[in-house]
């Protein structure tokens, strides 16, 4: 079986999104496939493709032929990991921003407000015995 590591296209018309797999070549562009090992979107300037340097060099070491623009991939990806070895072959995290909470007010018990003073559990009201019985009783029959 001749194995290929190619792109297989995503995304929506005008839109592309491909997903680097590694496939049967004679299987479909975007038909069964063994593995994905990573992402590539051309419409994102910058790092646009996320590609497991790990699993690529399995396969090519098992044989598998890279394609001419995954090859090309693989060399971006290479550099960019020897550049930053302790993110090597995973995107770049998204930055959240830092918010610094504010600190708690704290009051005193006898200086709090009344909207923050603890509630005390109180009692329950008495059911009124009337119309609790008034409920319970069946409906009067309908005169004939």
């Amino acid at each position: 079986m001749s194995v290929s590591i190619r792109l297989r296209r995503e995304g929506a018309k005008n839109r592309p999104y491909y997903k680097v797999v590694v496939a049967d070549s004679r299987s479909p562009r975007d038909g069964k496939f063994i593995e994905i090992i990573g992402t590539y979107d051309p419409k994102v300037q910058g790092e646009n493709s996320t590609i497991q340097l790990d699993r690529a060099e399995h396969w090519i070491s098992r044989g598998a032929q890279a394609s001419d623009t995954v090859r090309s991939l693989l060399k971006k990806n290479k550099a960019r990991a020897e550049a930053s070895p302790d993110q090597a072959g995973e995107p770049a995290p998204a930055k959240a921003p830092s918010v610094k909470a504010a600190p708690a007010k704290s009051f005193p018990v006898e200086d709090a407000p009344a909207a923050l003073a603890p509630v005390e559990a109180a009692p329950a009201e008495p059911a009124n015995e009337e119309s609790a019985s008034a409920e319970a009783a069946p409906a009067e029959p309908a005169a004939e």
